[in-house]
């Protein structure tokens, strides 16, 4: 190896312990990066109408704002009400599931399932008591920390401020990079980089807004119904639909057991069933097309993987980090893939002088 590929190596390893050692205090600038990356594209296309750049970023700052805290305001208060709700439902249900569902599971296919949904009553029913005095619990363990407490209250009220200066120099710092970079490696970084860009514009930009969509189209189609939790269970289905498929079995076999349970009507099913059609119609034929294109984003294996280890090694921090880093490791890994199928350790013919048919 080279000298100044030791030292590229050595650059890297040392930027990776950095960032390691001061962990804790970086949440709040990987989420500023992660809003400004999104943000951006707007920014530039309100430039392109005219606006200054200062005057575009506070226009989609301001949107951003609106939109967070109409969710907070609204969404949120109703997700715990409901969620508190759920919670207090859950032992009636299971008691009718014991009392009901299991003798007809029983006479149809001769599974005795008593023994384990009383178990699992139980054990939800001693849970359910203790959650009064565990949330007392944690709100005075929260007291006493009143330094960490500050803390995360500071970092939180770093992240818009963090945020409006990146979207307002993210171009220029784009380009700061690019300007750093050894000019006989600027080619293929900037080739790199742009592969990167794509993926996580097809994922973050495209399939997160399909979540969104999806959880919305299902909230609505099932408080329609008149269906209990329907706004927590649309909106849960919309953000498992990160894997395909996941988001409908889930949102199926939930709804479909609340509505029948609180109905008692086979035919709420068929209301269930075609409020989750609509939805993947609509997927399908407007927003999969429109938002995603050919584009090809992070599978979902990938997606899974990704989330779960970064929220392993480092906390919240890494579940920010974690799409990035799996969109720049697969752009890598393809790149590798490609230069190493057209290698003579792929390919030993490649290594072979041509062939000159008239020597012979």
């Amino acid at each position: 190896m080279r000298r100044e590929w030791w030292i590229v190596v050595g650059v890297a390893g040392l930027a990776l312990w950095f960032l390691v050692s001061i962990e804790p205090v970086l949440m709040p600038f990987f989420a500023s990066m992660i809003l400004a990356y999104l943000g951006d594209p707007l920014a530039d296309r309100l430039e392109g109408y005219g606006l200054s750049r200062r005057l575009a970023v506070t226009v989609v700052f301001l949107l951003l704002t609106l939109v967070i805290a109409l969710t907070l305001l609204l969404v949120v208060p109703i997700l715990g009400r409901q969620l508190g709700q759920l919670v207090d439902a859950l032992p009636t249900m299971l008691n009718w599931a014991e009392a009901s569902l299991v003798p007809r599971i029983q006479a149809l296919t001769g599974m005795d399932l008593s023994t384990d949904v009383g178990q699992l009553r139980q054990t939800v029913v001693d849970n359910w008591r203790e959650t009064g005095s565990f949330a007392a619990t944690l709100l005075a363990q929260v007291s006493r920390s009143g330094l960490a407490l500050v803390g995360w209250i500071g970092s939180l009220s770093l992240i818009p401020v963090v945020t409006f200066y990146l979207l307002l120099d993210w171009d220029v710092l784009v380009e700061k990079v690019r300007g750093t970079l050894p000019r006989r490696w600027e080619p293929d970084a900037v080739r790199l980089a742009k592969s990167c860009d794509e993926v996580l514009a097809s994922f973050l930009r495209g399939q997160l807004i399909v979540m969104l969509c999806l959880g919305v189209i299902y909230a609505i189609g099932l408080t329609l119904l008149g269906v209990r939790f329907g706004l927590l269970i649309g909106l849960l289905s919309g953000l498992a639909s990160i894997v395909p498929y996941l988001g409908v079995i889930v949102g199926i076999s939930v709804a479909g057991l609340v509505a029948f349970f609180q109905f008692g009507d086979w035919l709420m099913l068929l209301g269930v069933a075609a409020v989750f059609a609509f939805g993947q119609v609509v997927e399908s034929v407007v927003l999969q097309p429109k938002l995603l294109g050919d584009q090809i984003g992070l599978h979902p294996v990938a997606v899974i993987f990704a989330v779960l280890a970064g929220g392993n090694l480092f906390g919240f921090t890494g579940v920010l980090l974690a799409l990035p880093a799996a969109a720049v490791i697969m752009v890598l890994l393809r790149e590798l893939n490609d230069r190493y199928k057209r290698s003579r350790l792929y390919d030993a013919r490649r290594s072979e002088p041509p062939h000159d048919e008239e020597s012979t």
